[in-house]
């Protein structure tokens, strides 16, 4: 796969598609490589003339890693959030994170683009959106969040599986992690991934690029993100958001008030669909984003 230097570092991407059609930027979740982005999503869009670009964000999976920047202390980070030092005690943001990706549009010759991102993706797509206007078409922030304090957080199972280590650094170890942190806050039938389906995916991600250190800056990255939620009034960009009704880890209300915030922003809320991305829930996903995107081809 290529890469590419930008924002003073080396992304690694990969793109399909005509170069001459509408740039669709996927960017992933915290922990997610760019093959968290199913082929059986992007196929769909390729076919309907879209040029797809997937990325690893920075500090996961092929791109750059920050090492030099060792493990960040959390107790001081969030000791930071109250007298306003967190961002300082970071090694990066999620600021920084925004600057990859739209300079990743720039030297790809893909602006404007539609960016859709999952997560802390799209906490990202928010930023990218806020942070270089004239890079983006419409944005599509899913499974994501405004950030404004006081909204509800993941449910306890949700966040102890999410924050958990591994028994072990091991391929085994790291799937049945997977496992056990889909079912405590992935899809409802009918759209459950099977355990199968799930320790496919989380065996290729450790197979391709295991780097929990990074996982740990991104952890703090998020945390120490200066609050955007009041900067959304001003966005002028088309805009919708896309959330599962059993999200347990960024609960559905948290979306929803990012629509809310964002002027004329449309909220699509899909029952029984999770924090993630099961095979089973890819056909209505892809109908909610090609209705959306053909309006901006």
């Amino acid at each position: 796969m290529p890469s590419a230097y930008v924002n003073n570092i080396t992304i690694e991407y990969e793109t399909f598609g005509p170069a001459t059609g509408t740039p669709i930027l996927l960017i992933s979740g915290y922990t997610g490589q760019m093959i968290s982005w199913p082929m059986s999503f992007i196929e769909p869009l390729v076919e309907q003339g879209y040029r797809v670009i997937r990325f690893d964000n920075r500090d996961i999976g092929l791109s750059h890693q920050f090492d030099d920047k060792g493990i960040p202390n959390m107790s001081e980070i969030v000791a930071g959030l109250k007298d306003g030092t967190a961002a300082e005690k970071a090694p990066y943001l999620l600021n920084d994170m925004a600057d990859d990706a739209a300079a990743l549009l720039v030297e790809l010759k893909a602006t404007p683009a539609i960016v859709m991102g999952v997560s802390m993706g799209g906490m990202i797509t928010q930023l990218v959106a806020l942070r270089h206007p004239d890079k983006v078409k419409a944005i599509i922030p899913t499974m994501t969040t405004s950030g404004r304090p006081g909204l509800p957080g993941p449910t306890k199972e949700a966040q102890a599986a999410l924050l958990a280590r591994p028994a072990s650094v091991s391929r085994l170890a790291i799937i049945e992690a997977a496992v056990t942190g889909n079912r405590a806050y992935g899809s409802a039938p009918p759209y459950q991934a099977s355990v199968e389906e799930i320790s496919e995916k989380a065996g290729k991600a450790f197979d391709r690029a295991y780097r929990p250190a990074g996982i740990s800056r991104q952890y703090a990255a998020i945390v120490a993100q200066p609050r955007w939620h009041e900067d959304l009034k001003s966005l002028n960009v088309p805009t919708m958001v896309l959330h599962g009704s059993v999200d347990n880890l960024i609960p559905a209300p948290c979306g929803k008030d990012a629509a809310e915030l964002i002027p004329n922003a449309q909220y699509v809320e899909v029952e029984n669909w999770g924090h993630d991305m099961p095979e089973k829930a890819v056909p209505i996903l892809l109908d909610h984003v090609l209705n959306f995107a053909n309006q901006y081809k």
